[in-house]
């Protein structure tokens, strides 16, 4: 199936200058403060601290023998280090929105190989499919059928589906192992038949090679070098491995789940024509939902993806600029009689996005038209 038969279209029947007014303004906002909208010296200094966190840990326990414990908590800090380069390093890199050296971006954004992942496939993915086509039933590939869960109501029901909100955090904790191990090379052969990779035969076949070649490095740099030098046993090293992956996988699925299979959030159904009636910044306001705005903390580990309505909008300005152009995307909402989508803490984003999967878990005969 040609990429462009699979891709609806944004038509507004209604035509707005919402947008284009909201824009103005976040523009007006870095100019009138001479602020650059990529990262500032808070965001370089997480990169450091976010990088650390895995970088020397493994490294301490290659070259030093630590007793079992110690190494299994090692590689619990490095889990959650994976979780937080995933979202706020490695993101903003990829979104073009860290720097505006492309060098600069394109290495950082390699962050993503370094925690086993490939960047091509991801920015095809997240950057063209999810951002673009929000919460669209078999476009967004955040939201496809993925067998044992079920994210959108437009998705085929299965009986087992009524238990998904309890296993579905066994499957967030391989999340990151699937990347690793499969993730990657499904995506090559489907983004190949399907045209979102538009890529020659031969970029093709250099694009499949070196992605066994990168993951070959990874098993082999995280495995070999403590094996070698830190004298651990292939069990120890495989324990570590997997916690590592559970928690950083645990976390990636929870928080971006949060923002988009949530209760508030739609599902719109493209026309007969394969149209989407509204116009494409009010889609995604409408399909995306902010989380724990006010809590510092959560806005500094996640990256800004508890800020993900105005990601979505603006995906090329660096996150820790979010909470300041928030405001002024709430107001312009509020002023259109847009919707703007907020769940006030995270626990409260969390019992919403389990409600939801329970709802499609046990939901059989919902009207897909009007969901």
């Amino acid at each position: 199936m040609a990429a462009q038969k699979i891709r609806p279209r944004f038509v507004s029947p209604n035509k707005t200058d919402f947008f284009s007014v909201m824009q103005k303004r976040v523009n007006d906002y870095f100019v009138e403060n001479k602020i650059a909208k990529q990262a500032n010296a808070a965001m370089v200094t997480k990169t450091i601290i976010l990088l650390s966190a895995y970088i020397l840990p493994f490294l301490f326990f290659s070259f030093i023998h630590v007793n079992t414990l110690t190494l299994m908590l090692l590689y619990a800090v490095m889990g959650f280090a994976l979780a937080g380069i995933g979202m706020s390093i490695m993101h903003d890199a990829n979104h073009m929105s860290y720097s505006r050296n492309k060098n600069v971006n394109d290495w950082l954004g390699y962050s993503l190989n370094l925690i086993g992942g490939m960047v091509y496939n991801w920015k095809l993915q997240h950057n063209v499919l999810h951002h673009t086509y929000t919460n669209i039933h078999e476009v967004d590939d955040d939201i496809a059928n993925k067998g044992v869960l079920r994210f959108s109501p437009h998705n085929s029901p299965k009986k087992f589906h009524r238990f998904q909100y309890i296993y579905v955090f066994f499957f967030y904790s391989i999340l990151t192992l699937y990347w690793v191990f499969a993730k990657d090379f499904i995506q090559h052969v489907k983004y190949k038949n399907n045209g979102v990779n538009m890529s020659k035969p031969e970029e093709l076949r250099s694009s499949l090679w070196k992605t066994i070649a990168l993951k070959l490095i990874y098993l082999a740099y995280i495995f070999l070098i403590p094996y070698y030098f830190g004298g651990y046993s292939i069990m120890q090293l495989i324990s570590g491995f997997l916690i590592m992956h559970a928690i950083g996988g645990l976390v990636l699925g929870l928080v971006f789940q949060m923002a988009h299979s949530v209760e508030q959030a739609d599902f719109p159904l493209p026309d007969e024509n394969n149209i989407i009636k509204n116009d494409w910044a009010i889609h995604q306001m409408e399909t995306t939902v902010n989380f724990a705005r006010h809590n510092k903390l959560i806005s500094w580990y996640v990256g800004g993806l508890n800020y993900q309505v105005e990601h979505h909008l603006f995906p090329n300005i660096c996150h820790v600029h979010y909470p300041q152009i928030a405001e002024i995307v709430k107001k312009t909402a509020e002023e259109y009689g847009v919707p703007y989508k907020d769940a006030p803490t995270m626990w409260s984003a969390f019992k919403s996005h389990l409600r939801m999967l329970r709802k499609f878990g046990y939901e059989f005969n919902l009207d897909l038209a009007t969901m």
